[in-house]
């Protein structure tokens, strides 16, 4: 199944485990995510230029993943949008500095 109809989920407990909805990974504090911790995440859509294939949504979910806050990220060849949900919203700067390390370009958001 390739990335772009996989979302990525990042993180090594279940929500099962965590009680959230990204397995606990966008979560900075030690203390358990309040149940509602779904309502708090923010997603945005990102437009990046250069991305093919499979690869390339590999290549720039890889870079994004490394990105402290992330809790998903759903990247699409066809569109050259990338689908990012976090605990708070993103530095552009630091998901342009991401895209570009991955050999992409990012145009900005949607």
């Amino acid at each position: 199944m390739s990335v772009q109809t996989e979302l990525h989920q990042i993180g090594t407990e279940s929500a099962e485990t965590s009680g959230s909805c990204c397995g606990g990974a966008c979560h900075t504090d030690a203390a358990a995510p309040a149940a509602d911790s779904a309502e708090e995440s923010t997603t945005a859509v990102y437009q990046v230029k250069g991305m093919s294939c499979g690869h390339c949504e590999g290549a720039v979910t890889a870079e994004l993943s490394e990105l402290a806050g992330i809790c998903s990220i759903q990247a699409d060849a066809a569109s050259g949008q990338v689908t990012v949900v976090s605990a708070a919203p993103l530095d552009e700067e630091a998901v342009r500095a991401a895209v570009d390390e991955a050999g992409y370009e990012l145009v900005g958001k949607v």
